[in-house]
């Protein structure tokens, strides 16, 4: 009797066990996918670059004499036309060396003058030695002394000649830099900036110094920006552009490419390409030097099939529900490793492999080719995906089960990097 009721005890507290660990035991949740549906609808794919704005043509005018500024007659926004008086030098050391030239001058003329009656009268001497010698009145040496006399006369009527031109000269030269002491416009246009005030010494020997920056048109500006080498291949001249501004948040200007310059910068090893885009500026909003966010579009699809580019990173776990019998073709590359490999050939738009849930729940890959992106969505060529087709983004876990390792790939600490160019990839 004992023995029964120790077995039967024993089998009660089995029973209680067991009970207890299937129905309070820990449990495995299946896994639940996210999904979203195959559209049709236009694709956009845009490179994205910051840029300046500036004038299409400024003038830096300057002064090629040294002095005092003595006066200005322009300031900034000014509007000057050309030949408009901007600004005056002191002119009285430069009228008091224009003095000093026409001094010497007079005084080359005068020797001139001097040098002219010596010579008459060593001709004079040499043809009354000449007519004597005949009649052997002189000897032939008083001859060639007249000769050399009259000689050295004719030679310094010429330095004395050369030293008039020589003084015009520097009379010339001094008067036109007399002239330069006024500084005109050279272009109509209005004044960006002005370098210098009233009282400052210019000094004009080693360098020209710039006093005023005048831009030609300010109602025909132009956006300079930097596109990398990565993205330069599809920015042709014509193509258009649109950029924003921060001095006016929420608006969108519109501009046309008109010069990819071919000159590369090279800053810290990275290469980058100057695209100047053309604004018409009539309202004058747009200020030289503001910032602007520059988004070109590089090519455009209207009514394409297109999934989301999580669909395209998401990789199934290795524990979920695959149907491996359907893998088949060429395996699934990490992050794009495919994309290149196919736009290095060429010939063959790049593939990668999307995954949708079966009717029993297993996943079931599709291999599918890529066209363009805009960064959120990508262009599908391929016709294994019909529009409205679930695909599947991601795994769908309860609140608070989701780590770091569960992100979707490119995600995560050191996953998120920037990039000029919305590939969405």
């Amino acid at each position: 009797m004992r023995r029964a009721i120790l077995i039967i005890s024993v089998l009660a507290i089995g029973l209680a066990i067991g009970g207890y660990v299937f129905f309070n035991g820990e449990r495995k949740a299946p896994v639940r996918y996210r999904t979203a549906a195959v559209e049709r609808g236009p694709v956009i794919s845009l490179v994205t670059a910051t840029g300046t704005i500036n004038p299409v043509v400024s003038v830096q005018v300057g002064t090629q004499v040294s002095g005092m500024i003595k006066s200005l007659h322009a300031d900034f926004n000014s509007v000057v036309k050309a030949g408009d008086i901007v600004a005056v030098i002191d002119p009285e050391p430069l009228r008091a060396r224009r003095d000093q030239a026409a001094s010497n001058l007079e005084m080359s003329k005068a020797n001139t003058a001097r040098a002219r009656t010596d010579l008459a009268q060593r001709k004079r001497e040499l043809d009354r030695v000449q007519s004597l010698v005949a009649q052997q009145f002189v000897s032939q040496n008083d001859v060639d002394v007249a000769v050399t006399n009259s000689q050295a006369a004719e030679a310094q009527m010429n330095v004395a000649a050369a030293q008039v031109k020589q003084a015009e000269a520097a009379l010339n030269a001094v008067e036109l830099e007399l002239k330069y002491t006024v500084i005109r416009s050279p272009v109509n246009g209005i004044v960006v900036a002005r370098n210098v005030e009233v009282g400052q010494t210019i000094a004009a020997s080693f360098a020209t110094p710039n006093l005023f920056l005048i831009a030609l048109d300010l109602t025909k500006m132009q956006v300079d920006t930097n596109v990398s080498e990565s993205d330069i291949g599809g920015i042709t001249e014509g193509k258009e552009a649109t950029f924003t501004v921060d001095a006016y948040p929420g608006y969108q200007f519109s501009g046309t490419i008109r010069q990819v310059r071919l000159s590369p910068i090279n800053v810290q090893n990275v290469v980058t390409y100057n695209v100047v885009v053309n604004v018409d500026n009539q309202d004058l909003r747009l200020k030289p030097g503001m910032t602007a966010n520059v988004s070109i579009v590089v090519a455009q699809r209207d009514a394409v099939l297109k999934v989301p580019n999580a669909a395209l990173r998401f990789t199934p776990p290795t524990s979920g529900q695959v149907d491996r019998t359907k893998l088949g073709g060429t395996p699934t590359k990490e992050k794009g490793a495919e994309a290149s490999a196919g736009a290095g050939r060429g010939t063959q738009a790049p593939s990668r492999t999307v995954w949708r849930q079966g009717a029993a729940g297993e996943l079931e890959p599709i291999h599918v080719q890529m066209g363009i992106s805009d960064g959120v969505v990508t262009e599908i060529l391929s016709e294994e995906l019909s529009e409205g087709t679930l695909v599947v983004v991601g795994i769908d876990r309860p609140k608070g089960e989701r780590g770091g390792s569960d992100l979707p790939p490119g995600f995560g600490s050191g996953g998120q990097r920037g990039s000029q160019r919305n590939r969405g990839m």
